[in-house]
């Protein structure tokens, strides 16, 4: 930090010199907390000698009607809405054309921080913008076709300008195409459901590459990770680039994380390291493979399985898994919700939202729920053999091998 640096009083983030607000809460700087004293950036300057009094002139003032102005138009940040309240919500002041308060300084709630969708009463997902990010990147989309439901999340990297925009626009544009093929593939054949997947990536691949004009021509342009599970009573096939999740939630039985990072600390547990450490290290979250204008390989990996029993399918970004990464930590916490809420996947997802927020929320969070219900008769069938040429199409999940990171050591010789 330079000495003409500011911190903000509020959250102690650091502001360039000369800032009037907060980029990460939206405080106003050069004003203390509420009930310090009030504190200016402005320096003291000594009164003038006062000027001798003069009467002054009454002149009867000329009437003239305002002229009418429109109001210009306000460049928003990508991807955020109008503010969706009139008033603070901080302090109850008026807010201002660029969505922040013009008593306090606080930026107010938009529509994307925090949004809900339910298309079914067994489906259900929430989104929100956390504790210390100024907005939501993370995007989900959810569908139901008949018996099967899809469940879509994309997590825009935050390094990227307008990366909020690449998400929606992937994650919506991989539901579409999931939910338009289901007609087209049978509830059980994994190898279909599994090609369709690794279509739809494709598909919001060329939606974010696409979501920003000139997202080509940045040298760091908008990206985000991408996960999609399709879930009927018979079969779960997920796929993924990146490092956002699908977790398979039994109500008895073991439960599973179906898919597997495409990130450092992935190729660290690949070698051996264990998952505590390997999700502490400095590079943990960096990931491997992703979408968007500078993605080299975006064919996304895909798995499989078959549910013996109820239970429930879990989508969601690190801003949950953050704070609780084994799969059977994610079910004592789905459990410990369920009993006191019931099975409504909507109170559940605000729930875990709620949860990962309450343990800091230093990211933004999406978590999406869909239930499966349908008793299985006898013992589940294995899966048909689904391999074909095509790269990504087979529902299996395959680990890179040690040494295949540039700036991972090559494997020691045997």
């Amino acid at each position: 930090m330079s000495a003409t640096d500011t911190v903000c009083p509020a959250c102690g983030e650091t502001a360039g010199a000369g800032a009037r607000f907060c980029e990460s809460c939206g405080a106003a700087l050069g004003v203390r907390a509420a009930g310090a004293d009030v504190a200016t950036s402005e320096p003291f300057e000594p009164a003038a000698s006062e000027p001798e009094a003069v009467e002054p002139e009454m002149v009867e003032p000329e009437v003239v009607e305002p002229e009418v102005v429109e109001p210009a138009p306000v460049d928003r940040p990508a991807g955020d809405a109008e503010p969706s309240v009139g008033a603070c919500p901080a302090c109850g002041g008026e807010v201002a054309a660029d969505g922040y308060c013009t008593q306090c300084g606080a930026r107010a709630p938009v529509a994307r921080d925090h949004a809900e969708e339910q298309p079914a009463p067994h489906v259900a997902g929430v989104t929100d913008v956390g504790m210390r990010r100024r907005r939501n990147e993370d995007a989900m989309a959810l569908g139901v076709a008949g018996d099967v439901t899809v469940l879509v999340v994309c997590d825009g990297v935050s390094s990227a300008p307008d990366s909020d925009v690449a998400s929606q626009a992937a994650a919506t544009a991989a539901r579409d195409v999931l939910v338009a093929g289901a007609a087209a593939v049978g509830p059980g054949d994994a190898g279909g459901w599994s090609r369709l997947l690794v279509e739809s990536g494709h598909r919001a691949d060329d939606a974010a590459r696409d979501a920003v004009d000139d997202a080509v021509a940045r040298q760091d342009p908008p990206s985000c990770t991408f996960v999609a599970a399709v879930v009927s009573p018979v079969l779960l096939v997920a796929g993924w680039l990146g490092d956002s999740r699908v977790y398979w939630l039994p109500d008895a039985g073991t439960p599973e994380q179906l898919t597997e990072d495409d990130s450092v600390a992935a190729e660290l547990m690949a070698g051996g390291m264990s998952r505590a450490s390997a999700e502490r290290s400095p590079d943990a979250h960096a990931i491997t493979r992703w979408l968007g204008a500078d993605a080299v390989e975006t064919t996304a990996r895909t798995v499989a399985t078959r549910p013996t029993g109820p239970g429930w399918v879990l989508a969601c970004s690190d801003g949950l898994w953050n704070y609780a990464s084994a799969p059977e930590v994610v079910a004592d916490l789905l459990r410990d919700a369920t009993g006191r809420l019931g099975p409504d996947p909507a109170a559940l997802s605000r729930d875990l939202v709620a949860w990962a927020k309450a343990a800091g929320g230093h990211d933004n969070v999406t978590v999406a729920l869909a239930r499966v219900t349908a008793p299985v008769t006898g013992p589940a069938a294995p899966l048909a053999d689904t391999h074909t040429d095509d790269p990504g199409t087979t529902p299996t999940v395959r680990r890179r091998p040690p040494g295949s990171l540039p700036e991972e050591p090559d494997p020691p010789a045997p």
